[in-house]
C-alpha cells in the first residue's frame, strides 16, 4: 500500500496584515495627493473666472466706445448680445454668448461698481451667497489676479 499524500499546499491569499499594509499605504498616498488635487480645483476655477471677467469687460469696453457709456444694470450683460432700447449707436453682438461661472450661473454685473472700479462683473463663488472662503470666495474684477 502506497501512504497517502499528507502534504498540503500552502494557501494561497494575503494575511490580515499584508491587506492592512496596502491600506494604510493608500491612505497616506491620498493624505499626500487629496490636498494637491483639491487645491489644483480651486485654482482652476480662478484662472476660468478671471479670463471669463476679462473677456466680459473688454465688451463692456467696446460697448461704452460705441454707446458713450456702459449698460444700465437693468439692461445687464444681456446688452452685449442683444440691442438694449438705452443704447444709441450698438453695433454688437459684442461676445458670442454671456459665460456662465464655473458652477452655471449667470456672472453679475454693477454698474458703477462697488469695490472701487467704475463696473464690477462677478460671481458669487459656489455657495452662491456673499462673502465665503475658497470656492464659495466672491470673485469679480476688483480682485482677480
Amino acid at each position: 500500500m502506497q501512504p497517502k499524500n499528507t502534504h498540503r499546499s500552502p494557501a494561497r491569499g494575503f494575511t490580515l496584515i499584508e491587506v492592512m499594509v496596502v491600506l494604510v499605504i493608500i491612505g497616506l498616498m491620498g493624505a499626500i495627493i487629496g490636498p494637491t488635487v483639491f487645491g489644483k480645483v480651486q485654482q482652476a476655477e480662478e484662472t476660468r473666472i478671471a479670463q471669463d471677467v476679462r473677456a466680459i469687460e473688454g465688451a463692456l469696453k467696446m460697448y461704452r466706445l460705441d454707446n458713450y457709456d456702459y449698460p444700465s444694470e437693468g439692461d445687464g450683460l444681456e446688452a452685449l448680445l442683444q440691442k438694449p432700447s438705452t443704447a444709441r449707436n450698438w453695433r454688437g453682438p459684442y461676445l458670442e454668448s454671456v459665460p456662465e461661472d464655473p458652477w452655471g450661473r449667470p456672472y453679475r454685473y454693477a454698474y458703477p461698481g462697488v469695490h472701487g472700479k467704475e463696473v464690477e462683473v462677478f460671481t458669487l463663488g459656489r455657495d452662491g451667497t456673499d462673502g465665503g472662503e475658497g470656492s464659495d470666495a466672491d470673485w469679480g474684477s476688483w480682485n482677480i489676479k
